[in-house]
């Protein structure tokens, strides 16, 4: 199992519920891949305009394949052209 954090901060100025209603459309799509194990977005309590995406994936091989899925591809550049700074990371469970 691949676990997966991408927290995004958010361009001053951004309407958030505009983000928040992309957001919503590759969450539901996404969540139907195979190979996802969970996908939900958090909001920090201090700052609201950062937002954490925490994934699981079977493998590598889904979160590829879902790198390369439709909803993916049309929707995600629309968020990012909404994002001051993006950081993700990829763990593996150890114990």
């Amino acid at each position: 199992m691949i676990k997966v954090v991408s927290k995004a901060k958010l361009k001053q100025g951004v309407n958030i519920e505009e983000y928040l209603t992309i957001a919503k459309k590759v969450i539901e799509e996404t969540r139907k891949e195979q190979g996802c194990i969970s996908y939900v977005l958090f909001q920090d309590l201090q700052d609201p305009s950062i937002l954490t995406m925490l994934e699981e994936w079977k493998d590598e091989a889904a979160i590829n394949q879902h790198d390369q899925s439709d909803h993916v591809l049309t929707l995600v550049p629309e968020l990012r052209k909404m994002r001051e700074s993006t950081e993700t990371h990829r763990y593996r469970e150890l114990y």
